[in-house]
């Protein structure tokens, strides 16, 4: 066989002595084929001397399964993803499928996701956050294919996963109320975003709680960005009375927030302690190192995957990834005025 030339099922079959359907039916272990246990072995050497791998645009066609899911996310720069993007491909690999992502800051909308979907280019489709138009809810259900929304919901849409919220961010204040903080203020999320309602309720329910009833004054909106984080902690830092103490709803927000409080003069955690949702291995290099609550994203990636392949499309699923969820205590939290 001449080098670079594709190992075809011909060629497997000349090599094993065999007909190209023995070949095909033991790639795709036939329960139906009655064959000597020495064939079968002799075929399974010839498959792995020769290299040969099945064609998969072929198999396609036959099985109507291309083996591959997608993943559509917001934003790539939003460094949370990536441990819900490792959770949903590790799930993939083990049903011997493979994932494919895409995000709303290139792509420039879902379409070419839901357009895979409709085309049956992708056994199912995980769509993480960045999308809000009807439009694209009826597109999914037209598919007649897999799919569900991650780490977010939607009215009207009966098939989502999402993380709990309000118990990270009651997990935030608790702890913030256990130091001896009184005055929380709030760096909420985008208006509009699903996540940051949820963890906005969360604060203001666990405020309530401890006897804290929260001040509006002290909720400034900030993107999911680092950038975002800094303008809204500027802003934050230029009313009277200061807070003592901010719950971010974003750990890249809270990097930039840690930086607004450095250029306003602010001392972290002496002046102001921070704690946001999320955990990055960054923030352990912080200055301060950040306190975080961490959440079960790896784990929300790859329930995603198993409810694609487990569920019927018109089968509704409305679950939250409880835990485990954890306080990751670091530098930037301390009692009100301790140096």
């Amino acid at each position: 066989m001449k080098p670079g030339k594709r190992v075809t099922l011909a060629d497997v079959a000349a090599h094993a002595g065999v007909d190209r359907s023995v070949i095909s039916r033991v790639m795709n272990s036939d329960p139906g084929l009655n064959i000597r246990p020495e064939t079968r072995e002799r075929v399974l050497a010839s498959v792995k001397t020769l290299g040969y791998r099945p064609n998969a645009a072929a198999r396609t066609l036959r099985t109507r399964q291309s083996r591959t899911f997608g993943l559509f996310i917001p934003d790539y720069a939003n460094p949370v993803y990536a441990e819900i993007i490792k959770g949903a491909e590790a799930a993939a690999a083990e049903r011997e499928c493979v994932l494919v992502t895409g995000s709303g800051r290139v792509a420039g909308s879902a379409q070419p996701y839901l357009d895979l979907l409709a085309d049956g280019r992708v056994d199912g489709l995980l769509l993480a956050g960045g999308v809000k138009a009807p439009a694209t809810l009826a597109a999914l259900r037209e598919s007649r294919m897999p799919w569900l929304l991650l780490n977010w919901s939607m009215t009207d849409a009966t098939r989502h996963i999402v993380l709990d919220d309000e118990g990270a961010a009651a997990m935030a204040v608790e702890h913030l109320v256990s130091l001896g903080h009184r005055r929380i203020a709030h760096l909420a999320g985008p208006d509009g975003s699903d996540t940051a309602s949820r963890r906005a309720s969360g604060y203001r329910a666990a405020m309530r709680l401890h006897g804290a009833a929260p001040d509006p004054a002290l909720a400034v909106r900030a993107d999911y960005t680092a950038d975002g984080g800094f303008h809204a902690m500027t802003e934050l830092l230029g009313r009277t009375p200061r807070p003592t103490a901010v719950f971010v709803a974003n750990v890249a927000s809270a990097i930039g927030a840690l930086r607004a409080a450095y250029r306003c003069g602010v001392r972290v955690p002496s002046e102001l302690s921070i704690v946001a949702v999320h955990d990055l291995p960054l923030a352990e290099y912080l200055v301060p190192a950040l306190t975080t609550v961490r959440m079960p994203l790896e784990e929300l990636g790859r329930r995603g995957v198993e409810k694609l392949t487990t569920t019927d499309p018109d089968t509704p699923v409305a679950e939250t990834v409880g835990g485990p969820m954890e306080l990751v205590l670091r530098e930037s939290t301390a009692p009100p005025g301790v140096n």
